[in-house]
């Protein structure tokens, strides 16, 4: 049997990253494997799975009585940590589909900053707000990575990403708290301006790490769950308070005063 071709960004995809700050890919992995991820988050979430190391986070209305749910498991909003504590999504954040699309971007030496399962349940899963992930990160330069992949069709019903094109040019945006949350502030950025960017499972959003985005309510009746895996350069550098973190090892080289 012919082995399936690597999946890697056209010049046209490239200059469409680079331009846009982000870029749609299909097809990353085959439908089984997808199947199989999807009824590993069911282990997790209504089965009982619960290695050690995770992180499990609820919807913040659950968590304050506000909404009720019928399972404990309606309620999860982000699990993280999957992909150093599960095997399977081990193996989907090492995979050379999204691994090589990275390589591309960022060079060959890579750490994994964060990974982390976002989850909407049906008419549960609450919004994210507009934002950018490197004002959240103690990371420089702010030139990480991420793929967003779907693991289930991510439509503007149930909640895909928004991103706001070209919107990464602008550098750090000013970013306010508000209520569960952490956004940029509405005068900031044109709202007209973002796209929604409809994903189908075993696809990805790649996008940088200074594109404003945001997703909406899940208001259909199906699940829309995505994972986050956000990777880094190896050369870059942490500026967070106390010792620096060991980062998930992805591919190439480590480097004196740099990310571990």
């Amino acid at each position: 049997m012919a082995a399936h071709p690597q999946i890697r960004l056209s010049d046209e995809q490239m200059a469409a990253y680079q331009t846009e700050g982000f870029v749609v890919v299909e097809d990353l992995l085959p439908p089984e494997q997808v199947v199989a991820l999807r009824q590993r988050i069911v282990d997790y979430t209504h089965g009982g799975r619960e290695p050690g190391g995770i992180k499990i986070q609820v919807e913040p209305r659950v968590t304050r009585g506000e909404l009720s749910v019928d399972h404990p498991g309606d309620g999860i909003r982000k699990i993280d940590q999957l992909v150093e504590e599960d095997d399977l999504f081990r193996d989907l954040g090492l995979h050379d589909n999204i691994v090589g699309i990275i390589e591309q971007l960022l060079g060959p030496d890579l750490k994994m900053f964060r990974n982390a399962l976002l989850l909407k349940p049906p008419r549960v899963g609450s919004q994210k707000g507009m934002h950018q992930d490197s004002p959240y990160w103690p990371i420089q330069p702010m030139e990480l990575c991420s793929c967003w992949f779907a693991l289930d069709d991510a439509t503007a019903e149930n909640g895909c990403m928004a991103a706001i094109p070209g919107g990464h040019m602008a550098g750090h945006l000013p970013h306010v708290r508000v209520t569960d949350d952490f956004v940029v502030d509405e005068s900031a950025y044109e709202p007209d301006t973002a796209v929604m960017a409809p994903v189908r499972a075993g696809g990805g959003m790649f996008f940088h790490s200074l594109v404003p985005h945001a997703t909406t309510p899940n208001q259909s009746d199906n699940w829309r769950r995505a994972i986050a895996l956000s990777y880094m350069s190896a050369r870059s550098r942490y500026t967070g308070e106390g010792a620096p973190p060991t980062y998930f090892p992805i591919r190439g080289r480590s480097f004196p005063g740099c990310v571990r």
